[in-house]
């Protein structure tokens, strides 16, 4: 067999737009995380919905690690506006409902023998993030928007190391929160920077 006529492709025979679309299919998380990072800063959201993007976030890491299935961290992406939802017809602080399925999904992992490592670094983190989120909704308005901001950009560390260690959530969801979670705190706490009093 002469493998000198082997067909290879070369860039003079690769389509004009081929190389742009393989970028977008490689890197739709990070595409879809700046998107919606920029619909976010550019609909000005506040620091309510920074609040709650900061502990959905934390939601989706615990989900996964209590429940031994990464996939469910994308579910609870979508699953945690549900959750605001429901707590504000129930009249309660939407903190209060992301605190009872934290808990519930903790009690969950426990009886269902999820690995105890990831389980325990999850919930801790949750506390963290989560208590963080509460107190910038609570504080003054500024404060909070400053507080809420960074908590979200420093998701972006959480996302990081579990990106680069290929663990506990997909990849591709910890690359979206990154791209989510840095620009949109960062653009926050500039924000809260140059907007003077009227916050």
């Amino acid at each position: 067999m002469d493998i000198s006529r082997r067909s290879t492709a070369t860039s003079a025979e690769t389509p004009a737009g081929a190389g742009r679309w393989s970028v977008v299919t490689r890197r739709w998380p990070s595409l879809l995380g700046l998107a919606v990072a920029t619909a976010v800063l550019a609909t000005g959201a506040d620091r309510e919905v920074l609040s709650i993007t900061v502990a959905v976030a934390a939601l989706c890491y615990l989900a996964a690690a209590a429940l031994g299935r990464p996939w469910v961290a994308w579910a609870v992406v979508g699953g945690g506006g549900m959750i605001v939802a429901a707590s504000e017809l129930a009249g309660v602080p939407w903190w209060a409902g992301v605190g009872v399925v934290a808990a519930l999904l903790v009690i969950v992992g426990l009886v269902g023998g999820a690995p105890r490592a990831p389980l325990a670094a999850q919930a801790v983190a949750l506390l963290g993030y989560g208590g963080l989120a509460v107190t910038a909704v609570l504080v003054a308005p500024r404060v909070g928007l400053v507080l809420a901001g960074l908590a979200l950009a420093a998701h972006g560390i959480w996302d990081v190391v579990h990106y680069r260690r290929d663990e506990v959530v997909p990849r591709s969801l910890a690359e979206f929160c990154v791209l989510l979670d840095v620009p949109l705190g960062l653009g926050f706490l500039v924000l809260a920077t140059v907007a003077g009093p009227q916050l």
